[in-house]
């Protein structure tokens, strides 16, 4: 009880909020990747993946300041993004789902831990800071450890929802790829290097580019299924 006592709820009610704002990206993503697994290893693959990308997010917290400031950081998670939205987008749901292979299970994970790393880039700067209210330094990361472990099951709650979802509206698999190029958009155009090129009005570029991300990553992944669809047909 002592240690509940001491503990500043206020900061942890913060970042649990911030995490629980941003974790609706994360939600989606875990969906998507575990969307073809089969049914048996979805379980694992939403666990597995959400432990690995909470456990980097808490890394790179720690260091959250610096890895904002590193030049073309992310030009380049942006761009790998987009890929990964491209890459959800265009599985082949027939082929894959049915496999029970590890190796499927732990691409999954693979897929959930690098695009929650990208994506956090931005968000964990709003942890840090709400951390950063706790006057004790070395207490700071066990704030945020505290924080995300609790949204941790309304995380995984929210996959388990998008997954059931996908299962009968098949267009969200589209809608959540868009949702990847906006914010890969939204990214490229903040980057230290393409902001001492152009100047700092380009954060007033992000809607705009968050918008192009969106629509190219749905484009061209839509194309491609057509054309798959198109040689499979013809074969």
């Amino acid at each position: 009880m002592e240690f509940l006592a001491m503990i500043d709820w206020s900061v942890v009610i913060q970042i649990i909020i911030i995490d629980l704002l941003l974790g609706g990206d994360n939600a989606v993503v875990i969906a998507l990747a575990c969307r073809n697994l089969h049914p048996n290893q979805r379980k694992k693959g939403i666990i597995y993946g959400t432990a690995g990308a909470i456990i980097l997010r808490v890394i790179l917290v720690a260091f959250a300041v610096t890895l904002l400031q590193i030049p073309f950081l992310k030009l380049v998670g942006g761009a790998l993004l987009l890929w990964i939205g491209y890459k959800l987008m265009v599985q082949h749901d027939e082929e894959e789902h049915n496999l029970d292979a590890p190796d499927k299970l732990f691409a999954a994970i693979k897929t959930i831990i690098v695009a929650d790393i990208v994506m956090s880039l931005d968000n964990v700067l709003a942890i840090a800071g709400a951390a950063g209210q706790v006057d004790d330094a070395s207490h700071q990361i066990g704030y945020v450890v505290f924080g995300l472990i609790v949204s941790v099951p309304i995380i995984i709650a929210g996959s388990k929802v998008v997954l059931f979802l996908i299962d009968r509206f098949p267009l969200i698999v589209t809608a959540g790829a868009g949702l990847l190029g906006w914010i890969a958009g939204g990214m490229m155009v903040t980057d230290p290097a393409i902001v001492k090129q152009f100047g700092e009005g380009m954060a007033g570029y992000s809607t705009i580019a968050g918008i192009t991300g969106a629509v190219a990553v749905m484009a061209f992944g839509e194309l491609m299924k057509r054309r798959a669809k198109s040689k499979s047909k013809a074969a």
